[in-house]
Order: C-alpha cells, then sequence, then structure tokens
C-alpha cells in the first residue's frame, strides 16, 4: 500500500458484541477481537456486551462512535429473525464500504465455502469514523480483523477524516 496519502491519527477501537446469551466473562469472540486491536497497537476504548435489540444496538454505536474512531460490531448479522445489527447500523452510516462486505464473504468463502453467502457483513463511515458489522464467531473475527480492519483502517480514516473538523 501506498503510506503517501495516509495522515498521521491514531487509532482507538471499540467492541460491540450483539448477543442475548453471551456476557462478558463468556464472550470469546470479543475478547479475540479486543487481543487483536491491542496487539496492533489500537487502543480499546469501548467494550459491551448487549442484546439483540434494534434500538439498543443503535444507541450503543452512537456512544461508541463519540469514543472511538474503528466501531466494530459483532454478533446479529444473520438471517434469524433476531439478527437486526445490520438493520440498526445501516440506516445511520453516511457512506457505504461495500468493498468490505464483498472481499469479507470472499475470504469467508475460501474458509467455509458456499455458505459464506449467510454472511451480511457490512461497513461505512460517520462523521469520520469507521464502523464494521461482522459475524459472531470467533473465526469470523479473527478473519475480518486480521485480515481486512487492522491492515487497512488508517487508510480507511485518513480518507474517512479528510474534510472533517
Amino acid at each position: 500500500m501506498d503510506s503517501s496519502h495516509l495522515k498521521p491519527l491514531t487509532v482507538t477501537g471499540a467492541v460491540i458484541t450483539v448477543s442475548t446469551t453471551r456476557k462478558p466473562e463468556t464472550d470469546a469472540s470479543g475478547k479475540a477481537l479486543i487481543d487483536l486491536l491491542s496487539a496492533a497497537e489500537i487502543e480499546v476504548t469501548h467494550y459491551s456486551v448487549i442484546p439483540d435489540d434494534l434500538e439498543r444496538i443503535r444507541s450503543e454505536v452512537r456512544a461508541a462512535l463519540s469514543r472511538a474512531n474503528c466501531v466494530i460490531v459483532t454478533g446479529g448479522t444473520g438471517l434469524t429473525s433476531d439478527d437486526v445489527t445490520i438493520e440498526a447500523v445501516a440506516p445511520i452510516l453516511e457512506k457505504t464500504i461495500d468493498g468490505f462486505g464483498e472481499l469479507f464473504r470472499l475470504k469467508s468463502y475460501e474458509e467455509i465455502g458456499t455458505s459464506a453467502i449467510l454472511s451480511r457483513a457490512i461497513a461505512g463511515v460517520v462523521g469520520g469514523r469507521a464502523v464494521f458489522c461482522i459475524p459472531g464467531s470467533t473465526k469470523a473475527v479473527t478473519l475480518a480483523a486480521r485480515e481486512i480492519i487492522i491492515p487497512e483502517i488508517r487508510h480507511i480514516l485518513s480518507h474517512a477524516s479528510a474534510g472533517q473538523r
């Protein structure tokens, strides 16, 4: 990657786990994500585990956006009636990063085959900050963070924050 157009910036992370069954002590995916971000020298300034509730997800993302410039929401991205993360987050995105979902599904396909089509992973920008919605499995979280989010976050934020006050 050409780093000549990257701005010097500090990346801060937020991890939101959407689950009606997990608690912070049993949230292996959230812990994996925090560990991956920390290893990449991205300080996690917000962490929560919340239920599959559209309004609660939306308000938690807004709270996280006030504390971090890289918000990762894990869980609630599937096809069951309880999976409302995408419905909660998509309307607040100012711009979408369509390539994120496409690349995530391609990389997932390489690992799990055609069931990758069930993933509704998305990403976008709100106020110069990045928001990613990814599946809740530890494998999916690791793939998204290690292969896409961490390598590209500074590039994304350099572009997303251009012109922001």
